[in-house]
């Protein structure tokens, strides 16, 4: 009895006040909260009706404590009966409340003067929404209270349902957040929680904000986003601002991390004795060359100096990497960060972006403290509560639709950057900078931390060879429109060219882009889901235009056609069987 009346307590409009010590008790004060007359066939009526919602969720309780104690031991057959059966039961419980919208607008309707100056109320017609096959576009800025309790409850961030402002909760945005936790995190998504921004830079900005202090110390990949390296470089690290040490790190694999990381401990001594702390930010796989870091092995050695470690991971996707689902923990960064613009949203359309962590650190009721974290010191309330960077519903919806479509598009990208690296790299005066090429230098980490060894599909290209004027090649690079996209952003269904010293990493000084290998020729592509082999036709054509003149016979050193084609049928039949093969046979699935 004391288990369910604990249970029902929080449907109570006294639920922090409450003297009640059982249901009945909790029927009255309700009744007596909101001046109703017991006696009355209204409050009967109404007294029947609490007491079985307060009956109610105290079963419904004890139904979620069988889910999490049999859930485990179940066989397949019994998952699919009892997921339905929960799913008849949210509609029956729906239906009660669908029910009770016509009395509920009538006495509305009875409140009003008759000059329709009143307005409509809009609850009368949300709740059917509950059933939209698709996550509902939330276009509000602010909620209905409950009542006073309640509301308060949720200003101290003990009632997710009752939300209270769109710039902190959006059920469009939490929507997205629980898919891309989902997607992201697999079987630990659990232990995970996500916070969308307005943009991939807002949640970078919000991550480092949060995990860092004034005077701490940055180990950084090289390779990062141009945007990255400006809001590190302008911002954290100017002494007037976070003085934030920041160090730049050339290596990608685990042993030129342990010496570069020993090496930075030893230059901040002084720093780290006199209470800084030390983290990690990588991009892997980084801009603009589609590199990848050895990001489990980094981080296992950073969490052996408790740094935090936070990875951009957008040129990944949650298809050829997830580092959340290591099964060693120590393995796993503490925080990933995506910017949805790119390929999970797919489009082009949309500007968006997402961190995601452990539950403790991204979130706790306000008083908690979990794991050494207090609830001030969360994501949430440190940054994203107050600094109004969210991600609004339209965008969110945005996102949601592009991650239906994320794997295939990811395997169509795959097969294009195979194919047109390889054509491009049998060109003796053409020098290709991607891991998808088996003798580059990244590409046995590519190999053992991708799935399947796909490449990523952004990469560098130069004709450095060729001895190209700039005057020549710069009428070539513009002439591969419309074919190659001259846009700024990658991850988009089109495939773009831009030169990064020009662009994407102008914000870098000259030795900067030397150092991260680009030089003012330098092409980065992001390959789209668009025909390659069109691609590589109207890159033949631009050459011979352009190039031919001035450099004789450039155009003989491609492939022939028969061997493009061969190319095109030998990857897309190999990387088809690569996923096809992977997915579970169906005596896996059945199995109990």
């Amino acid at each position: 009895m004391k288990d369910t009346l604990q249970s029902a307590k929080c449907l109570s409009p006294r639920r922090n006040t409450t003297q009640a010590n059982s249901l009945e008790e909790l029927v009255s004060e309700q009744l007596a909260h909101f001046g109703i007359d017991a006696n009355t066939d209204y409050g009967k009526a109404l007294s029947n009706t609490a007491r079985n919602l307060y009956q109610a969720q105290a079963d419904v309780m004890t139904l979620w404590d069988i889910t999490t104690n049999t859930l485990g031991s179940l066989n397949k057959e019994d998952r699919v009966a009892y997921f339905n059966a929960k799913k008849f039961l949210s509609f029956q419980i729906a239906k009660i409340l669908d029910t009770l919208q016509n009395p509920f607008r009538k006495t509305y309707q009875s409140l009003s003067s008759g000059d329709n100056s009143q307005g409509h109320y809009p609850l009368f017609d949300n709740v059917t929404a509950l059933f939209s096959a698709t996550p509902v576009v939330v276009r509000t800025a602010t909620y209905v209270y409950a009542c006073t309790e309640w509301v308060d409850d949720a200003f101290q961030g003990k009632e997710f349902t009752h939300q209270i402002y769109s710039r902190l909760l959006n059920p469009t945005n939490i929507s997205l957040a629980n898919a891309i936790v989902d997607r992201e995190a697999g079987k630990f998504a659990s232990e995970y929680m996500a916070w969308n921004f307005n943009s991939g830079m807002a949640a970078i900005d919000a991550l480092l904000s949060n995990v860092l202090t004034h005077g701490d110390v940055l180990i950084v990949s090289r390779n990062v986003y141009g945007g990255t390296y400006q809001l590190l470089h302008d911002y954290f690290a100017r002494s007037n601002r976070m003085d934030i040490q920041v160090a730049w790190f050339d290596g990608y694999s685990k042993d030129e991390f342990v010496d570069f990381m020993t090496q930075t401990r030893k230059e901040n001594a002084e720093r780290l004795e006199k209470g800084a702390k030390m983290h990690v930010y990588l991009e892997s796989p980084c801009n603009p060359h589609g590199y990848v870091l050895d990001v489990p092995a980094i981080c296992e050695e950073a969490h052996k100096v408790e740094a935090l470690v936070m990875l951009d991971s957008t040129l990944a996707t949650p298809v050829l990497h997830q580092p959340l689902q290591h099964e060693n923990r120590a393995a796993r960064p503490d925080y990933v960060v995506h910017s949805y613009t790119k390929d999970i949203c797919g489009s082009g359309a949309t500007t968006a972006g997402v961190v995601i962590g452990e539950n403790h650190r991204m979130f706790q009721s306000k008083g908690d403290e979990v794991n050494g974290v207090k609830w001030s010191e969360t994501l949430f309330w440190d940054v994203y509560y107050i600094k109004g960077a969210f991600l609004d519903s339209e965008k969110a919806f945005d996102v949601l639709n592009g991650m239906k479509t994320l794997e295939q598009r990811i395997i169509s990208k795959v097969i294009n950057t195979q194919v047109f690296t390889e054509f491009l790299a049998a060109h003796p005066k053409i020098r290709v900078n991607s891991h998808a090429l088996d003798n580059h230098a990244n590409a046995e980490l590519k190999r053992k931390q991708h799935k399947h060894g796909w490449p990523c599909p952004l990469f560098t290209v130069d004709m450095a060879p060729a001895n190209l004027q700039r005057e020549i090649f710069t009428r070539f690079f513009d002439a591969l429109e419309p074919a190659f996209s001259h846009q700024v952003s990658i991850g988009q269904t089109n495939t773009i060219i831009l030169c990064p010293a020009l662009t994407s990493h102008s914000e870098l000084s000259t030795e900067e882009q030397r150092k991260a290998g680009i030089e003012l020729t330098t092409m980065r592509i992001a390959m789209g889901t668009d025909n390659v082999k069109q691609l590589i036709a109207h890159f033949m054509l631009a050459a011979r235009h352009f190039i031919d003149p001035a450099v004789e016979g450039f155009s003989k050193g491609f492939m022939s056609n028969a061997e493009i084609d061969a190319l095109y049928q030998k990857v897309s039949m190999q990387v088809c069987e690569q996923h096809y093969t992977a997915v579970p046979g169906i005596a896996e699935i059945l199995q109990e």
